[in-house]
């Protein structure tokens, strides 16, 4: 019952997003953009992560 519950709290939250983007398009723009910036930190830390992993095994 449980997955069912995740599932169909899945589906309602695409279906909030899918009508908040059709409704106020601006709010499209706003997720690319923050979408946009997410990526570029998520890449800048996983660089760091994999230096600081580097010198680890480096010192090891």
């Amino acid at each position: 019952m449980n997955k069912f519950v995740s599932i169909l709290f899945g589906l309602i939250l695409l279906a909030v997003g899918i009508f908040g983007w059709a409704v106020a398009p601006s709010w499209g723009q706003a997720a690319l953009q923050l979408l946009k910036g997410g990526i570029v930190w998520g890449i800048l830390l996983i660089g760091l992560l994999l230096v600081i992993l580097g010198l680890s095994d480096l010192k090891d």
